[in-house]
């Protein structure tokens, strides 16, 4: 009996340890220099919390669960080594659809414990049921909906949201049909209440993420992990692991924060972008809205960037998705380092939203060794533009538009943007004129102080490399 009672407090003293790993990770993510420190904190406290849980049930595992711990860590490595920076976030959705995936199937486990499974296990009691009815809910919005949003990431499905008519009303009947399939499930056990229960939350998952369109898709992203979160958290209470529900919790609450400061960011409602545009008037047609941008745009050849950039006292670099599409942080840090051997103050401008996930141009720039210290977000650096001489913006598009500023009947209006109009000179890196993610035309190329650089990033960005060397050896 004590070595019993011994060997439980051992393992609560891990899950315990591993608790705190976990948070110590959340801290350590918040930051770009203590951000590895953060992933090592995650991975220590996930293997502690594996083994914890392993060790309490002895030797009673069936082999195949080690066998399947064993494929799904080889996987995830195979995964994380061949992923190229553009498609993690089709990653991210897809690995939340793994845990919402997992929390169906825990659910639906517990619940046929006590069907004739010949465990010797009591049926789930009433309020065990309304636990797993919870934990499959979620888990089956999130696993549908980031397979959308991975499909959605990837360009497999179109990026432009699907407003049903009436959808709102179409959610609250779903909605309606969950919570009645609830009600019957928790009073009988009718497990054909908890399989239709469980349709119902897959086609409110995909509804939900259809609506939402593709300017707003890292928000999207960021949701999706909170609701795995909430998910894991779900799972916890039905099977009594209090660090589940403390780690979905972090993650589930972590999720949602950082949803709501990319929507403030982006001057957005939260529950206009989960619901896509639920509360919200669109745009009054003016009949003084301005004419589409049209006309002539100004070029520059990479010879005449590398000198006027040697000429400038002060650079600011915009990243957008394109340097991630091209890989050009390299070339990008190499330019970098050139101008600020000659005195020129280089410094990098970053949106909340620039990229498809939260932090992904803080991500690829850090992945080029760029000092953290030059890496300035949006409201550090956009007073600073008017006193520019430089802004290269390179891929982005909807993060540097003025029309969220001058035209009200723009689907960005509104949107805190970088100024970079205000500078002196504004050299817009892109293959081409075309529109960004969020559909519209940028008024910004037409403007007089605005200067193309066409071209593939990385090709161009070398290029303009090539001549900063050849005009300062």
């Amino acid at each position: 009996m004590e070595s019993i009672l011994r060997s439980e407090l051992l393992v609560t003293a891990a899950l315990l340890v591993a608790a705190v790993l976990f948070i110590l990770s959340l801290r350590g993510l918040s930051s770009q220099e203590t951000a590895r420190r953060g992933n090592l904190y995650g991975v220590l406290g996930m293997a502690i919390a594996i083994a914890a849980c392993l060790s309490k049930f002895g030797t009673a595992y069936h082999p195949a669960l080690y066998g399947a711990i064993g494929i799904g860590a080889v996987v995830g490595a195979v995964m994380a080594a061949r992923v190229g920076m553009t498609q993690m976030p089709e990653l991210v959705a897809l690995l939340h659809s793994f845990v919402g995936l997992a929390a169906v199937l825990v659910g639906f486990s517990t619940d046929f414990r006590g069907d004739g499974t010949g465990l010797g296990l009591p049926p789930p009691s009433a309020g065990l049921r309304v636990e797993i009815f919870v934990d499959v809910w979620i888990g089956a919005i999130t696993t549908t909906g980031s397979v959308l949003a991975f499909l959605k990431l990837r360009g497999s499905v179109s990026g432009k949201p699907l407003l049903l008519p009436a959808r709102h009303v179409l959610n609250l009947l779903l909605l309606g049909a969950s919570i009645a399939c609830a009600v019957v499930y928790a009073k009988d056990g009718n497990q054909i209440a908890l399989q239709i229960g469980t349709a119902v939350a897959a086609v409110l998952g995909v509804h939900l993420v259809a609506a939402i369109g593709g300017a707003d898709m890292p928000v999207v992203v960021s949701m999706l992990n909170s609701y795995s979160g909430w998910t894991a958290s779900a799972a916890g209470f039905m099977l009594h692991n209090d660090l589940l529900i403390i780690t979905g919790a972090l993650v589930g609450s972590s999720g949602a924060i950082l949803s709501y400061i990319m929507c403030r960011a982006m001057n957005r409602s939260i529950w206009n972008v989960i619901f896509g545009g639920f509360g919200a008037a669109p745009p009054a047609a003016s009949k003084d809205k301005p004419a589409q941008p049209a006309g002539d745009v100004q070029e520059i050849d990479a010879a005449t960037l590398a000198t006027t950039l040697l000429e400038s006292k002060s650079v600011v670099i915009v990243p957008g998705y394109g340097m991630a599409v091209g890989r050009a942080q390299h070339a990008v840090r190499e330019m970098t380092e050139i101008l600020r051997d000659k005195g020129v103050m280089v410094r990098f401008a970053i949106h909340p939203v620039a990229g498809r996930l939260p932090g992904h141009m803080n991500v690829l720039l850090a992945e080029a060794n760029v000092p953290y210290d030059i890496v300035l977000e949006m409201d550090e650096i956009n007073q600073d533009l008017p006193s520019t001489d430089v802004v290269m913006v390179i891929g982005a598009n909807d993060i540097v538009n003025p029309a969220a500023e001058d035209d009200p009947t723009s689907p960005i209006a509104g949107m805190p943007v970088l100024q970079v109009w205000k500078s002196k000179l504004v050299v817009v890196n892109k293959r081409s004129r075309g529109a960004g993610y969020a559909g519209i035309d940028n008024p910004l190329f037409y403007k007089p102080v605005t200067k193309m650089l066409f071209g593939d990033a990385k090709g161009a960005i070398e290029k303009v490399v090539t001549a900063l060397r050849g005009a300062v050896s």
